[in-house]
């Protein structure tokens, strides 16, 4: 391992505002020097002191939604989620040197997020950008697979938002056939390719490092808003 890495690994440990599971077979979180966290179902009693609304960003990478929605709702809490604490730490460091009080990040399995958050404690998903698994013998590690979407129902309030920004046209087509066959699933709206009209909502000019070298390589940005039942 780099000693970059190591660096950024010992700053994580640092920051009040990073959790992390670092045994998958013993899903526990720790926090600033190690300490256990037991957050399930307190996430804004505990860390946030309020009781705003979480939107989570899964496969969030350097965090840029995470960060930049922060900015935009100061009224909304916000987490990114991912596997790779290297990933996590530019966003981390990012909103501690900001000051960004309703920003957090969780580093584990996506699919153990249950483990993590109450039933109903969720408002919103964002799926940035995720690896889109094109082989069929990866379907179900699709993060909008019908494995994921039921991990999600198990966290999200009741009609809980789950929104996908993707360049994978196989991925964006899968999608839309998940939501086809899932009778508790409802499509709001989607659009493959977003810039080519106004867009509609502000959250989507947030724009995040694979998307600005996707758009330079000239491919389309695809978009899902769909509601859980």
């Amino acid at each position: 391992m780099s000693k970059n890495k190591l660096r950024k690994f010992s700053e994580l440990l640092t920051y009040p505002h990073v959790y992390q599971c670092f045994d998958w077979h013993n899903p526990v979180l720790h926090g600033i020097g190690m300490e256990e966290f037991a957050l399930k179902g307190n996430w804004n009693q505990l860390h946030f002191k309020n009781n705003h609304p979480i939107t989570l960003e899964l496969a969030c990478g350097g965090g840029e939604y995470t960060v930049n929605l922060a900015r935009m709702y100061p009224e909304r809490n916000f987490i990114g989620v991912d596997v790779k604490g290297a990933r996590i730490w530019k966003g981390a460091t990012q909103s501690k040197n900001e000051n960004l009080a309703n920003a957090a990040f969780l580093r584990c399995r996506i699919e153990q997020i249950h483990e993590f958050f109450e039933q109903g404690e969720i408002d919103e998903i964002w799926i940035t950008f995720p690896d889109p698994f094109l082989r069929d013998s990866k379907e179900n590690r699709r993060l909008t697979s019908s494995f994921f979407l039921n991990q999600y129902r198990k966290i999200l309030k009741k009609g809980g938002v789950v929104q996908l920004k993707t360049d994978s046209s196989p991925l964006y087509e899968f999608t839309l056939e998940t939501i086809a066959q899932d009778d508790n699933c409802e499509l709001f709206y989607h659009e493959n390719d977003i810039y080519s009209q106004a867009l509609i909502m502000p959250e989507l000019e947030v724009k995040t490092y694979y998307e600005k070298m996707h758009l330079e390589n000239g491919l389309k940005i695809k978009f899902i808003r769909m509601r859980l039942h």
